[in-house]
């Protein structure tokens, strides 16, 4: 067995289709495949007869080489996957969310908390350490076979063997007692389904809800917004304590067990290249993170020692394409202090390198520069 190559669940086959390479000894005596083309349909012809699910219990805890390696095996494989991964804190916007309206700026830039950017829709959520992901890809004939309930069943049976009554509200998510515990959200690849969950076991709720916790009312945008929900830890319902990597390898084995053909796969040294170069072109650049975002207004007030600022932008991909400063401020100086911010990123250390420029008008207008930098999110 050389490394990369998938590895058996107790009780199923050791056939892998995907590591076939034909000659003469897959066909019957006398019959020889010399044709490179033939060979490699037949190759695909068996990967699709007899697909497998490959399953892996990722241990890296970096989210944006988790994000990543999703879409890398969404794309690049033909097989079925079942993922369980952990990441650091961390908080994950859905594809078409507005990330700035959708975190706590000043909470997740005071406790270093990285914002990332999924490939599916829905809803903002919270990673960290105590928080478990489960991830399935499949293969489809049609999107109109995709159903939430197909991917949410295993989990709640694995929860009801530990004693926890686990149900979904039809909202993409599963609750315990009336509390969240699981966020799910899907992405469709020609003829491939992401679908991908969160299983709150013990996080650090009250990070969680610091992160989350925003003023909506200064964002006017058409994006898809977060849900708020209460939530609550799978490990307060448990009869007896478990730890997390516990509770990780119990749903590993007890959902991995009960898919056909399922195979234990480690990520070759190919795999890891190539998803950490996804990870740093791609999830970790500040064009997907936040200039992916959709076309949105901001408006806030900031009060001085002379009276209040009324302030208003307009931001396109992530840049201010206008902005508006007016209230106790001569119009030809909100112009020029307005003028000076547009094509800047509206991100806080961007804006930070640009007021100095601005002193003498702030020193003017008792305005404080920190203030009105913090005035911006």
């Amino acid at each position: 067995m050389i490394a990369g190559d998938p590895l058996p669940f107790p009780s199923q086959s050791l056939f892998n289709p995907h590591r076939i390479l034909l000659d003469s000894s897959d066909f019957p005596e006398g019959i020889l495949v010399e044709d490179q083309l033939l060979s490699q349909l037949l190759n695909n012809w068996f990967t699709f007869v007899f697909m497998n699910t490959w399953c892996i219990n990722q241990p890296n805890s970096d989210p944006y080489f988790n994000l990543a390696a999703e879409e890398y095996f969404l794309k690049n494989f033909q097989e079925d996957f079942f993922i369980l991964w952990r990441s650091w804190a961390s908080v994950i916007v859905g594809k078409h969310q507005n990330a700035l309206a959708e975190i706590n700026h000043e909470f997740v830039k005071m406790n270093n908390i990285p914002v990332a950017r999924r490939l599916s829709g829905g809803g903002t959520v919270f990673h960290d350490p105590g928080n478990v992901n489960f991830t399935f890809i499949r293969n489809i004939d049609k999107v109109s076979d995709v159903s939430f309930k197909i991917f949410t069943d295993p989990v709640t049976e694995v929860l009801k063997k530990l004693g926890i009554e686990a149900y979904t509200t039809g909202r993409n998510d599963l609750l315990i007692e009336g509390k969240k515990i699981s966020g799910n959200a899907e992405h469709i690849h020609k003829n491939r389904v992401l679908h991908h969950g969160t299983l709150l076991f013990n996080s650090h709720l009250e990070a969680l809800r610091g992160a989350l916790k925003v003023d909506l009312s200064k964002y006017d945008d058409k994006a898809v917004k977060s849900n708020r929900s209460e939530v609550a830890n799978i490990a307060d319902y448990l009869t007896s304590p478990m730890s997390v990597e516990k509770f990780t390898d119990i749903l590993f084995q007890e959902i991995g067990k009960n898919i056909p053909e399922a195979m234990v796969y480690t990520p070759t040294s190919a795999d890891q290249e190539a998803i950490q170069k996804l990870s740093i072109e791609k999830y970790q650049t500040w064009e997907w993170i936040f200039g992916y975002s959709p076309r949105y207004h901001f408006k806030n007030t900031l009060e001085t020692l002379q009276g209040t600022l009324q302030i208003g932008l307009l931001v396109e991909h992530g840049l201010i394409a206008e902005m508006t400063l007016t209230g106790n401020i001569a119009s030809e100086h909100g112009q020029t202090i307005s003028r000076s911010l547009i094509g800047w990123q509206h991100e806080h250390e961007a804006l930070k390198s640009a007021l100095p420029e601005q002193d003498d008008l702030f020193s003017l207008y008792s305005i404080i520069p920190e203030r009105f930098l913090n005035a911006l999110f």
